[in-house]
């Protein structure tokens, strides 16, 4: 899928394209065929063009309308140095995607363009991430959501928060939304708490080495589900309604604490209505 996807956009840009990475779990490991994406970095030549944005869209959903599950996952993370560098303004590249082609990027073709690439702090890191949380888990579709590509993967559009309150909704949606919305509260924690990229098997046994942490078996629940469907869905369902929304709340109730730690006021006000949002009555 890589090699289909990476093949594409060499024949659009051309000597535009400087370099091409595998990105994410097939780049640091933790890749689950049932469940995980196919992410693809490419760093174009500096400077930007604004024909840039259009090409890469174009080349993405052709290879998607390739056919069901595989190509449907591909998501494509792109730049140039200087955007890179925070020196321009474009692209596709969050701050935790930045940390991971820095850490763990597989180049795939080209030369590597990563020496002289700026590291993302931590306030960088939670902040972003924080955007990208509220736009895609907690139905508040800041730039950082609108950016993000989830909403490709979600034609329900806000209904993360839905499902999340409607467990028997969210097992319906298959395993790959299910471990989605389950485990990315527990990676954003893990990343948090470290300032690095964390498979869901290293953020859920960080989060799970705590004390006492909501939703523990929940979490050893998802990571099996990355490999197998839940094998009875009406357990699914109810541990989904004991279990997810403690956790969301651990996760929100952290990031409230960091946010406003590093001057974040109103991104931290943004998670308490996302919290209270949560603990209200669906509809």
């Amino acid at each position: 899928m890589l090699a289909t996807a990476l093949a594409a956009y060499q024949a659009a840009l051309g000597d535009r394209l400087a370099a091409g990475y595998a990105l994410g779990s097939l780049a640091h490991g933790g890749f689950s065929p049932l469940v995980s994406d196919v992410d693809l970095a490419l760093i174009l030549r500096d400077p930007l063009r604004p024909s840039d944005r259009l090409t890469i869209r174009r080349v993405a959903r052709s290879v998607r309308a390739g056919g069901p599950d595989l190509p449907e996952r591909l998501s494509v993370f792109w730049g140039t140095p200087s955007t890179l560098r925070c020196q321009a303004r474009g692209g596709r590249f969050p701050p935790l995607d930045r940390l991971d082609l820095l850490e763990h990027g597989r180049l795939l073709a080209g030369r590597d363009a990563r020496p002289g690439l700026a590291r993302p702090g931590r306030a960088e890191l939670l902040a972003g991430g924080a955007e990208f949380a509220l736009g895609t888990l907690g139905g508040d579709l800041g730039v950082a959501g609108r950016l993000s590509g989830w909403a490709r993967h979600d034609p329900h559009g806000h209904g993360a928060l839905e499902e999340i309150r409607s467990p028997a909704l969210l097992v319906s949606r298959g395993p790959r939304r299910l471990t989605k919305i389950v485990l990315f509260p527990v990676r954003f924690l893990f990343t948090a708490a470290t300032g690095q990229v964390g498979t869901n098997a290293a953020a859920a046994e960080h989060y799970l080495a705590g004390a006492r942490p909501p939703g523990a078996e929940l979490v050893t629940a998802a990571l099996g589900w990355r490999r197998e469907p839940p094998a009875d869905d009406v357990a699914a369902a109810a541990l989904l309604d004991r279990e997810l929304i403690p956790l969301y709340l651990r996760y929100i109730d952290d990031h409230v604490a960091r946010l406003l730690a590093i001057g974040q006021g109103a991104l931290a006000s943004r998670f308490r209505r996302w919290r209270k949002r949560l603990l209200s009555a669906p509809g």
